[in-house]
């Protein structure tokens, strides 16, 4: 990507924030967060442990933790910490919210993710003990999780504190000093952190406020605003891309007509060329995929890979074209996809050559609006964590958000009770294996997020997982 020279802004001064999105999630109360919300909760709202700029695990309200040699027990000792009202955050209390938090979880992928706890308890002191039904190397971040964020009566324990602003204004983070936190009182303490401003802006907007020097960090950038970002005059800013995992692709949501047989859903995905689908945006180092889960997680054992994979356009075409034409001739109508993508310039790219992939196999593509019936949409979503379980759980038909396999979720689930790390990695490909021959989705490769940053901005660090903690930006530079 480009990189833009930087000119240094106020150090000590408010860091203005803005996020790319609509409405305003700054404030949203519930478990179903946005990218604003996760941010916000994860900065007013303290988990057992929380994440550092560059995504590592760091202590939170647990001081220590100690895990089981078999995995299977998480012991954390919690420091002393008060709510905001001054009481204490005692062990029981912190065991009953995150039993709590996990059941209202239910119905969603994050809570899916949590199906090996199986207990949370209360112990001796300030520790609580968490026990799985088969190790998870991934827990501590799956712990991590904004959602994570420990509230009593709606409110958390900082280590920051938000000010709601009115309509169309910014709303205004701020560092709760230490000792309300239960943490030793540090020196001029409003001298050493600064107020961070935030706002949720549409794409266009925040692009303008930044190449205008009125934003300082702009985050939640996606492919569908790439162009946004590559046009602007963004001279005193920089272009940051974050290595990402996750999901990136079409998801059928319909398996009526021409989408009733995995072969005819199969052909879309075979006539698409993934590099060149990416081309145009210039993404230096992005891997186009074929399958669910990528090769790189988790070790996969045996990841299956399509046949077609390694055939020519030429070859993939001719093939999917004659599965089209096939069902014509005993359909006696013209094939048609209502593919549903979210507006921005690199979604209007991405639906034109998406549209003469299928175009070229005998396939008449329409865009439908947002809240318009559909067969596909565009899927796109960073990983929480780096196991083949996150990826299988996000096509669950506990979810009901599309063409799912009930055999596929068997096998995730019985692999939650197996202690061989061997046996489980089969299990999982077979389940991958299972959701790649029902064909439920089009892969593409990775999700894209990018944030502009100002030079200044010096507790920001690309990491694999998206979330760019808010209180470090909070701690002004020595």
């Amino acid at each position: 990507m480009l990189l833009f020279s930087c000119a240094e802004s106020g150090q000590d001064g408010p860091i203005n924030v803005a996020f790319i999105g609509e409405g305003n999630g700054l404030s949203e109360k519930g478990l179903r967060l946005s990218f604003a919300g996760q941010h916000v909760r994860a900065a007013t709202s303290e988990g057992v442990v929380t994440l550092d700029p560059s995504g590592r695990i760091l202590p939170n309200l647990a001081e220590r933790w100690h895990v089981s040699p078999d995995g299977l027990f998480y012991t954390f000792k919690l420091r002393e910490a008060s709510w905001p009202d001054g009481e204490p955050i005692t062990a029981e209390e912190v065991s009953r919210i995150l039993d709590r938090t996990v059941d209202q979880l239910e119905g969603t992928s994050l809570g899916l993710d949590f199906d090996k706890l199986e207990e949370v308890r209360a112990m001796a002191g300030r520790v609580i003990e968490l026990r799985l039904s088969s190790p998870m190397p991934e827990f501590l971040r799956l712990l991590a999780q904004p959602e994570l964020g420990l509230m009593k009566n709606g409110n958390g324990s900082g280590p920051m504190t938000l000010a709601i602003g009115e309509e169309d204004d910014f709303s205004t983070l701020t560092a709760l000093p230490p000792e309300s936190r239960g943490l030793p009182a540090v020196r001029n303490w409003e001298g050493l952190t600064r107020p961070l401003n935030l706002r949720v802006l549409p794409a266009k907007a925040a692009v303008d406020d930044f190449s205008n020097g009125d934003i300082d960090l702009l985050l939640n950038g996606k492919l569908s605003d790439l162009p946004l970002a590559e046009l602007g005059p963004l001279s005193r800013g920089t272009i940051q891309i974050d290595p990402t995992q996750g999901i990136f692709g079409l998801a059928f949501l319909s398996a009526d007509g021409l989408l009733a047989d995995a072969a005819r859903r199969e052909a879309l995905s075979m006539a698409i060329d993934r590099e060149a689908l990416i081309q145009p945006f210039g993404l230096a180092g992005w891997q186009p995929m074929t399958t669910i889960v990528p090769a790189t997680v988790g070790e996969s054992a045996a990841n299956p890979i399509a046949i077609w994979s390694n055939q020519s356009m030429d070859v993939r075409r001719a093939t999917a074209s004659s599965r089209i034409a096939n069902w014509e001739r005993s359909a006696g109508e013209q094939a048609r996809v209502r593919l549903r993508l979210p507006p921005g310039p690199g979604n209007d790219q991405l639906f034109g050559q998406i549209r003469d992939a299928w175009s070229g196999i005998g396939v008449n593509t329409i865009r439908v609006a947002d809240d318009a019936p559909a067969d596909v949409e565009l899927r796109d979503r960073i990983a929480r964590y780096s196991s083949p379980r996150w990826f299988l759980n996000q096509f669950n038909c506990e979810l009901r958000n599309g063409l799912c396999s009930e055999a596929a979720d068997a096998l995730v689930k019985s692999s939650l009770e197996l202690r061989d790390p061997a046996a489980k990695r089969r299990v999982l490909a077979d389940a991958h294996a299972v959701l790649l021959a029902e064909q439920v989705f089009i892969p593409f490769g990775a999700p894209v997020r990018w944030s502009l940053v100002r030079g200044a901005i010096a507790a920001y660090e690309p990491n694999p997982w998206g979330i760019h903690p808010l209180f470090p930006l909070s701690q002004i530079p020595n």
